[in-house]
């Protein structure tokens, strides 16, 4: 019988050659292409992902992925690594799938192994049912230099699976989140938006379908790259959720972001010890809505005074204004919150900020996270630019996310719910407790006036005079009193104990909460 085992040294050339292409791969596009990206005032991928997670929990799939030549003997001549690194790490402790890119290569669009390994991103998340970050930085795809690379099959086989396919299944169960940290355009772009959060930097980051050769080309169009995506763009069009000052900035973001949700929707959302008082009231609320109905008052105010200290994250506050929406907690407790700010069109609803509600809306509903509104509609915009962009239409989808969502609700009637609108801001079967400043009804006080009483406005001495007179005569009329006696609503409550009253419910709601597991699923859309 033989010798047992080989010579440890059997097989050192290989893993000298695994050692050799690893220290290539971290070197990405080599030490003037780092300094390069630096000097643009961007960091390297794997600067990100090191910012980005726990410290030292980054494990890499595909390390060596990429193309190397090697000489007759076996000796590594040189090594190009894949443009797209990819890995699981931890993120607060807990495990999440990280993948992205930078200019550090080929401008960064993705070479051969780069677009395996990104494709495979969405199918990783999905198998292990972990949450899923995409930093962000390139081009969807180039033109091949002469002579620059070997051909390519002419297209993707006919039984391959689309590219797609994997990124809308991981929309549906696991949290997505991806930051734009410098130029994106193509596919990268659509998979920025293809998020439940997206963010953008200020400074370095723009994002386009196509960048400004193509777009000049295509159509004669001259436009920076800032003109065609910076961030005064995506940011107010609602393409993109929220702006970073800087990277570090993104990566907070994103951290805060993924502690309010679940890893997947087959898991209940991560409640923490709660660290504010369930019973805490606050003067300041009493006082806060003022009496005069024509005067407006700091909506975001009055959620820090009654949601966990500093616990709201606000998503798209560039865009669809007139509305309010983010994550926050109460008892502990995610929560998805949505508001009026009456600062902006006096909290009506327009096309983009019906929008902006669906979508948290749906990432509710798919994370099983409890509702609450705090309500101050006057109805969806009006006149011609709102009619213009449709604004009915994207009312009445969100209107359906919110009757097609089954998470518990809770509604604050702070003020105003008047006309179709008001129906986006109560859940089914939701509980609502009302204060006293609340008012009801088809149309605003100003609204109802001028069409019930225009003849006698306009026959009057003094049209103006006559309409106020009429509208203070019906707001005098209006008391809080009667909603409540009718059992209208669940309870008309002092507003200093709407934290209470709130912690309480959720407690309630908690146990639904917890039954509700797997993806959902919803009906056609207007």
């Amino acid at each position: 019988m033989g010798p047992v085992g080989g010579d440890p040294k059997d097989w050192e050339p290989e893993a000298r050659g695994i050692r050799e292409r690893r220290r290539r791969a971290a070197e990405l596009g080599g030490p003037e292409a780092v300094e390069r990206q630096h000097s643009l005032g961007r960091l390297t991928v794997r600067e990100r992902i090191d910012l980005l997670l726990d410290a030292e929990s980054f494990q890499e799939l595909g390390p060596i992925a990429g193309h190397g030549e090697t000489d007759p003997e076996g000796k590594l001549e040189s090594f190009t690594p894949a443009n797209y690194v990819l890995g699981i790490g931890r993120i607060g402790g807990r495990s999440c799938v990280v993948g992205g890119e930078d200019f550090t290569q080929r401008g960064g669009s993705p070479s051969p192994a780069g677009l395996r390994k990104s494709a495979y991103a969405e199918e990783l998340a999905c198998s292990y049912r972990l949450p899923l970050v995409r930093l962000l930085e390139g081009g969807g795809g180039s033109v091949p230099r002469r002579g620059s690379e070997r051909p390519a099959p002419a297209g993707e086989p006919v039984y391959a699976t689309p590219r797609f396919r994997s990124i809308a299944l991981a929309m549906g169960t696991v949290p997505v989140a991806s930051a734009a940290l410098g130029p994106v355009a193509g596919l990268p772009a659509a998979r920025l938006v293809a998020s439940h959060l997206s963010i953008m930097t200020r400074e370095t980051a723009q994002v386009m379908v196509g960048g400004p050769a193509l777009v000049e080309r295509a159509l004669g169009e001259r436009k920076t790259k800032e003109e065609l995506g910076g961030f005064q763009v995506h940011t107010r069009n609602g393409a993109v959720d929220n702006l970073a000052e800087d990277e570090k900035d993104a990566f907070l973001q994103i951290r805060r972001f993924l502690s309010y949700l679940p890893p997947n929707v087959w898991e209940p959302p991560p409640v923490e010890e709660p660290a504010d008082d369930p019973e805490r009231t606050e003067e300041e609320l009493l006082g806060i809505v003022p009496r005069d109905r024509r005067r407006i008052y700091d909506m975001r105010r009055l959620l820090e005074l009654v949601l966990d200290g500093d616990s709201f994250f606000e998503i798209g506050p560039f865009s669809g204004r007139s509305q309010i929406v983010g994550l926050a907690r109460l008892r502990g407790h995610p929560i998805g919150v949505l508001a009026n700010d009456p600062s902006f069109y006096a909290g009506a609803m327009d096309a983009r900020g019906a929008e902006k509600v669906r979508r948290l809306v749906d990432l509710c509903d798919t994370f099983h996270l409890p509702i609450v509104s705090f309500v101050d509609e006057p109805g969806f915009m009006i006149g011609s630019a709102a009619e213009q962009a449709g604004t009915i239409r994207y009312g009445t989808a969100t209107l359906f996310a919110v009757i097609q969502s089954t998470v518990p609700w809770a509604s604050v009637l702070v003020r105003k719910a008047f006309g179709v609108a008001a129906g986006a801001h109560f859940g089914p079967g939701g509980f609502v407790v009302a204060w006293p400043s609340a008012e009801t009804g088809a149309l605003p006080v100003e609204g109802g006036v001028a069409v019930a009483f225009r003849r006698e406005i306009e026959s009057a001495p003094d049209p103006a005079a006559r309409r106020r007179e009429l509208e203070e005569e019906l707001a005098a009329r209006r008391s809080p009193f009667p909603r409540a006696e009718a059992f209208s609503v669940h309870d008309l409550i002092d507003p200093r104990q709407t934290r209470p009253v709130l912690c309480r419910w959720l407690e309630w709601a908690a146990p639904l909460i917890r039954e509700r597991r797997g993806p959902r699923s919803y009906t056609f859309r207007p």
